[in-house]
C-alpha cells in the first residue's frame, strides 16, 4: 500500500469530512461509514479530526 498525505487527508477533511472520505482514505471504513450516517457525528468528530489528523496519517504510514 501507497503511504497517505497529510496534505491530501486535511484537504479531504475539509471538503467532504462530514462524509468521512478522510476517513475512508486512511483505510477506516467502519469509521467512514459511522461518519456518513451521523455527518461526522455533527461536526464534532470533524473538529476533532482538524487535530489528530497528523497522527492517523502517520500511524497509517508507520503500519504499512
Amino acid at each position: 500500500m501507497a503511504k497517505k498525505d497529510l496534505v491530501i487527508a486535511y484537504v479531504l477533511l475539509i471538503f467532504l469530512g462530514s462524509l468521512g472520505i478522510h476517513k475512508f482514505y486512511l483505510g477506516k471504513v467502519g469509521m467512514g461509514i459511522a461518519y456518513i450516517f451521523t455527518l461526522g457525528f455533527l461536526g464534532i468528530g470533524c473538529l476533532i479530526d482538524l487535530f489528530t489528523l497528523p497522527g492517523q496519517v502517520r500511524k497509517y504510514n508507520e503500519g504499512q
